[in-house]
């Protein structure tokens, strides 16, 4: 018989221990998604390893490294199955800290989502899936479709009315697509009724594709909503029409313009996505989904990398149910991806409360306070006349779930405006 190699001592794997940096963005992301003081760690828990910081060490042993983000998620405001109170529910009972809920083209569903998440001390990212049209020579209508993410801070926009415009007029298009879809699906001898579309999308909701596809599997025109996309309304479908989208480039500007973080969503539907994320790039893009539910990146991350920006993920929840759908919370991001996140975003969101401040500081009343914590807590405006504006200031902060914000706002012109504003009323 032949020599036989000497077979290796097997070695037991061991869990690596967690880094420093690891361990200072685990504090920093924890301390912003939980803002109530933590309690105090047993004596168990600090025999742990001793560079960590106190939060930190408790999260790393057991359960603690769940501070689960998911930012991009749907409810029926738009094309998902659940209301903004049960998304947020199933969210918590799928360990999610922080939700992104990102309607497509409107903010509708955010004030909902924020009171459910205050019962469950869960934060939520407004945010927004707006639809844009790629074309490199700004032809209306012609082009590749993209959808961009925006996400904003706890007090929202900073420029609420014009985000709601631009908003508003891709919602109109979404009607007047829909009714071009429909007329073309009935020359194709597969008639669907307007109002039965509408009644699927609820009242007051824009009709999107999903709508009519769900219209079609309830007909029986199609066995399911994959089949109505490939083979009637996909994008190269016989029935596809076009909305009344704006330049992707204007998108990411406006976002940029009103406070907020811009991303790519899902890339791998583009056809030339180099392109379209150089271009966006250019014009202030921050971030691009790259992680999937699937574990799968295709090259994105390299691209990411080339372009400079933020890799994050989400699971795009709408509830359909669907087997192959993912679950909310199913893209776990690493705790230095949401720390980057953060450190990115934050003070961009800061800035935005103060412009929100300085502009009511122009004209202040009771009825533009509430307008401004449009995406707070519901809090009592009586006494507004007897406040000063310090008051004023922290009456927002606390609205808005950012009394950890308090320190990274300057706020002595703000309280200075809103103290000689409100004397004169």
């Amino acid at each position: 018989m032949g020599s036989r190699k000497k077979a290796k001592p097997s070695r037991s794997k061991k869990k690596p221990k967690t880094s420093a940096d690891q361990a200072l963005a685990l504090d920093y992301v924890r301390e912003w998604a939980h803002p109530a003081p933590p309690p105090e760690p047993s004596a168990t828990d600090a025999a742990g390893d001793d560079f960590l910081p106190h939060q930190a060490a408790a999260m790393s042993s057991g359960g603690g490294d769940s501070v689960l983000f998911d930012l991009h998620s749907h409810s029926n405001h738009s094309d998902g199955f659940l209301s903004p109170s049960a998304l947020v529910e199933r969210a918590h009972r799928n360990g999610v800290k922080v939700l992104a809920l990102t309607d497509h083209d409107t903010v509708t569903g955010i004030p909902e989502a924020i009171s459910a998440a205050h019962k469950f001390g869960m934060r939520i990212i407004p945010g927004v899936e707006i639809s844009a049209l790629y074309s490199p020579r700004e032809i209306p209508g012609a082009g590749e479709h993209v959808h961009i993410l925006a996400y904003y801070g706890m007090c929202g926009p900073s420029r609420l009315d014009e985000l709601e415009r631009m908003l508003s007029d891709i919602r109109n298009g979404r009607y007047l697509r829909a009714r071009n879809m429909l007329e073309k699906l009935n020359r194709l001898k597969v008639p669907i009724k307007w109002e039965h579309v509408t009644k699927i999308a609820g009242e007051g909701v824009a009709p999107g594709r999903l709508h009519i596809a769900r219209a079609m599997v309830e007909v029986g025109h199609v066995e399911n909503v994959r089949q109505a996309f490939n083979k009637y309304i996909g994008d190269d479908g016989p029935a596809y029409a076009t909305g009344s989208e704006p330049f992707a480039e204007t998108v990411v500007q406006l976002i940029s313009r009103t406070g907020g973080i811009s991303a790519l969503a899902h890339p791998w539907a583009l056809k030339n996505p180099d392109t379209i994320i150089r271009a966006l790039k250019c014009a202030g893009l921050n971030a691009m989904e790259v992680y999937r539910s699937d574990g799968k990146v295709d090259g994105f991350s390299e691209l990411a990398e080339k372009y400079g920006l933020l890799k994050i993920g989400g699971s795009d929840f709408h509830g359909t149910g669907r087997k192959d759908e993912s679950d909310i919370g199913r893209v776990k991001l690493a705790i230095t991806t949401l720390c980057c996140f953060l450190k990115m975003a934050r003070p961009i969101w800061c800035s935005a409360m103060k412009d929100i401040l300085l502009k009511f500081a122009e004209e202040p009343s009771a009825a533009n306070l509430g307008k401004i914590v449009k995406f707070g807590q519901l809090i009592n405006f009586d006494g507004f006349s007897s406040m000063d504006g310090m008051d004023i200031v922290n009456l927002c902060l606390s609205s808005w779930l950012s009394n950890d914000g308090k320190e990274e706002v300057e706020l002595e012109e703000v309280r200075l405006k809103l103290a000689h504003s409100v004397a004169k009323l």
